[in-house]
């Protein structure tokens, strides 16, 4: 295997050179066909493509505010473990806990060898500490899970959360995180203990993991697809993020123009990669890659100046200045502008060979081609200024006292010292329009969409690439009269192929359907039309998350912003018990101010004053971001829960459940498989849910089946789902309608289909299928219960999330209202409980002599 990108192909024609190299003069986009041809230009040629780069380099420099100038971090390394499970072949980080034992260290640093570090680095006027460290190694190795064990740590990452902490407390050090491959959850975990986060990409290049004597080979956190994965998981949570390529370990020069494509993919539809790393390869002894020659210096500069084309000018682009013997001017050239991390203290543990160059050397090398060194934090500038959400508010203030806030840049006048890092105690004071689950109904929304509706969702323009190369669904040609025939007579046979043809079913089919679904209905739960004495109770709208389909989420400073106080909510919960409620239903935005505690808080202060009322509350986002709060365990933070009064959860936030839909709705709520894994944990642990599906945006009928197959399969595992809730797609204020890519809501045939189909496909495992009057209202209802539904929800009191978004039903529904539906569809009525219980006798008649209305008099504010 050769260091020099090798092509099976010839070498390009001289034509292709030139109209490549014009192309890129002239700024016009390039392909990936064209991007490989130029990564191979060499003397004259090179010569024009690094002159070209450098001018779109000047230029974002230039609009950032920065013109001429060129940045660096000053760091410490800490290589916090040695122990890897990968097993990657030119690696000489990684070693054996034998080794580390022979030569005197112990599986991970110590916490006092890690501050020690830190502190030095703090006095020198460092601001990063780089934690480097192996992939996941308690799963390889048994001595890295006894050390974490004896230690208190669940896992690696939990050690570098706390190590983290104890940085940003005890030194002011801002920590830059490399722990390699992460799941969602895990920069749920490690954001708000960290400044920015980092992984190579490497390639994209598949058989160099797969292939036997590929330089991944054998090594699980190598394969491309899951390293992808991870850049996406980092640009949903909003963390800033480095990445980049290692270069010449045997990729193809098309290979190596896909990884950049694949890095640019990611880079614009989150804007979340802070910079790339391109980095040459140099062999080391004692690695079964020693004899590969180093990847010669002209691959290097053909790579940044092809990647700051593609990149553009506001792309950051580093080579590591240790890696290329001086030859600072040739980078620069090229369209680098920033020299990464450059320790005064510690060494290049991944190239220990390679010593840093002097902070002085590296200034006037930089100098001398015309450009002067300026200090970065871990964090870009561009994403200090920014601040919510890019940094978390626990770790901002810590950013803040090392930046200079005009220019997002290092101050060189601040103290490096340790701030305290803490989790809000409390829930955040009340304030903003909190009585806007009353004025949206007299007053409406101040206006249709939030203030940073161009930047907090992603890429717009990259989304409607993304939903338009998947097309319309098809309608399918099946056999609907045998679909019926199976329907009728035992749903539980039904085929995916005939649930497809009657999820596409019109016309007499529809109706047909509808009867039979209705059929199952009567045989499994009988005539009566259930419905909940309830309120709604969102306590914050405050969110930034990025939903693409939520108009009730707000910023802080956002004209409808709002949080309540605890005594509010419970004032709120009060009001509900004395005019017949059941239950309180309690979920809210993710601020991100809230601690991970105040939810117990919540419900226990509602149990406090309301004893007896059931507490519905905490969607699974709700659960997962109190548990990476509080570093609990989803399992932990449930019992938690449980004991501070929760009942059962909301099986919200579950939308369409399947990851390739989910990712176009929002940008950086829970996956679908974490969705799964909190309500089959909260089931587990006697604390049952609801189900839902919110369909009519960009999904198609064959989503929809997915969703319900999943849902009966894990309610065949747990039998904790108490209902199956149809949540129609309101488009009018949704941010991925006004961006012109979700389709305006389901049309009356889905609402149609989709209930009878529920009915059907969940039958018999969970038996009430709910329909939603607040979206499709009073008659669309009613229509509804004729169509295999046998639940209306609840009377609600008060509803803004649905209202934000522009339904046009209103906030509440009396009892009388909701009996009215039922009869409208012929059928009777009979009010239930949560799980579907009796209702004792005082609260039938608290709730009929109210008729489930709040009174007028009762302050509802402080």
């Amino acid at each position: 295997m050769d260091g020099t990108a090798t092509d099976s192909s010839t070498p390009p024609t001289a034509n292709a050179m030139r109209r490549a190299l014009r192309r890129a003069r002239d700024g016009v986009a390039l392909d990936v066909t064209e991007a490989a041809v130029l990564l191979q230009a060499r003397g004259e040629d090179l010569l024009d493509l690094c002159a070209s780069a450098a001018r779109v380099r000047d230029a974002g420099l230039e609009a950032a505010g920065r013109p001429g100038v060129i940045t660096y971090s000053k760091s410490v390394f800490i290589p916090l473990t040695r122990l890897c499970r990968d097993k990657c072949h030119y690696c000489t980080f990684a070693t054996v806990p034998g080794k580390l034992r022979r030569d005197g260290h112990g599986m991970f640093m110590s916490p006092d060898e890690v501050l020690e570090v830190a502190r030095r680095g703090a006095e020198l006027g460092c601001k990063e500490a780089l934690i480097t460290l192996g992939d996941k190694p308690e799963d390889r190795w048994p001595e890295a899970r006894e050390w974490l064990d004896a230690h208190g740590y669940d896992d690696t990452i939990a050690y570098v959360r706390a190590m983290s902490i104890r940085i940003l407390e005890e030194t002011g050090l801002l920590p830059h995180l490399n722990p390699g491959v992460l799941g969602w959850t895990d920069f749920q975990r490690l954001k708000p203990v960290s400044a920015s986060m980092g992984m190579m990409l490497e390639t994209t290049a598949t058989r160099l993991w797969s292939e036997p004597g590929g330089p991944h080979f054998g090594s699980p956190d190598k394969e491309p697809a899951v390293r992808l994965r991870v850049l996406e998981d980092a640009g949903r949570s909003s963390v800033p993020f480095t990445s980049g390529l290692l270069i010449g370990i045997g990729e193809t020069h098309q290979e190596r123009a896909e990884s950049l494509f694949a890095l640019r993919r990611v880079s614009r539809a989150y804007h979340g990669v802070q910079e790339l790393i391109l980095q040459n390869f140099r062999a080391k002894p004692d690695t079964a890659m020693r004899g590969m020659p180093d990847a010669e210096l002209d691959e290097l500069v053909a790579t940044v100046a092809v990647a700051r084309h593609l990149m553009g000018p506001a792309a950051c682009l580093q080579a590591p200045p240790n890696l290329v013997d001086g030859e600072y001017e040739r980078l620069i050239a090229a369209g680098v502008d920033d020299w990464g991390g450059v320790s005064p203290l510690t060494p290049d543990h991944v190239n220990p060979e390679r010593p840093w160059p002097q902070i002085e050397r590296l200034a006037e090398r930089s100098a001398a081609a015309g450009f002067e060194l300026r200090e970065r934090l871990a964090v870009y500038p561009e994403y200090v200024l920014r601040g919510e959400p890019w940094l978390d508010p626990r770790v901002l203030p810590h950013v803040r006292a090392l930046a200079d806030p005009a220019t997002g840049l290092a101050n060189p006048d601040a103290v490096v010292r340790g701030l305290p890092w803490q989790e809000p105690e409390d829930l955040p004071e009340s304030y903003g329009r909190t009585d806007l689950h009353t004025a949206v109904d007299t007053e409406g929304r101040t206006g249709d969409r939030r203030a940073d509706f161009e930047d907090v969702y992603g890429d717009w323009e990259v989304l409607r690439e993304q939903v338009l190369a998947k097309g319309a669904p098809e309608r399918l040609a099946g056999d609907l009269r045998e679909a019926l025939a199976v329907a009728a007579d035992d749903p539980a046979r039904l085929t995916d192929d005939q649930a497809l043809a009657l999820f596409h079913a019109d016309g007499p089919a529809l109706d047909a359907l509808c009867r039979i679904a209705d059929d199952v209905r009567r045989d499994a739960v009988g005539d009566d039309v259930t419905y909940c004495v309830t309120r709604n109770i969102n306590f914050t709208n405050v969110c930034y998350t990025g939903c693409r389909f939520c108009a009730f989420a707000q910023r802080r400073t956002d004209a409808d912003a709002y949080t309540l106080s605890l005594e509010q909510v419970a004032d709120r919960a009060a009001q509900a018990w004395e005019v017949g409620a059941t239950e309180v239903c309690m979920q809210g935005g993710i601020h991100p101010d809230l601690p991970g505690t105040a939810y117990f808080d919540i419900a226990r202060a509602v149990k406090e004053r309301v004893p007896g009322i059931h507490v519905h509350a905490f969607s699974p986002m709700e659960v997962v971001n109190g548990a990476t709060r509080t570093g609990l365990s989803i399992r932990d933070w449930l019992q938690r829960a449980k004991e501070s009064g929760l009942d059962t959860i909301p099986g919200t936030a579950a939308e369409i459940l399947d990851d390739e839909v989910r990712w176009v709705l929002t940008k950086g709520k829970l996956p679908a498989a974490t969705w799964a894994e909190v309500v089959t944990t909260a089931h587990e642990l006697g604390i049952r849910s609801s189900s839902t599906m919110m369909y009519g945006h960009v999904d198609t009928p064959e989503h929809w089946l997915g969703h319900l197959r999943l849902l009966a399969e894990i309610q065949q595992r747990t039998g904790g789902f108490t209902e199956f809730v149809t949540l129609p797609f309101i488009h009018t204020n949704a941010p991925v309608y006004l961006a012109g890519i979700a389709r305006p809501g389901p049309s009356a045939r889905d609402n149609r289909a989709v209930v009878a189909m529920a009915r059907l496909l969940l039958h018999p495992h969970i038996p009430n299928i709910q329909t939603s009057w607040v979206k499709l209202g009073a008659e669309g209802a009613a229509e509804m219960l004729r169509s295999g539904a046998n639940d209306l929800g609840g009377t609600l009191m008060e509803e803004t999330i649905s209202r934000m978004a522009g339904s046009a039903y209103g906030s509440y529904k009396s009892v009388r209202d909701l009996q009215a539906i039922a009869e409208a569809a012929g059928r009777p009525h009979r009010q239930r409980t949560t799980t579907y219980g009796e209702v004792p006798a005082e609260r039938r008649a608290a709730a009929l002599a109210s008729d489930g209305h709040l009174p007028e008099l009762l302050p509802v504010l402080d």
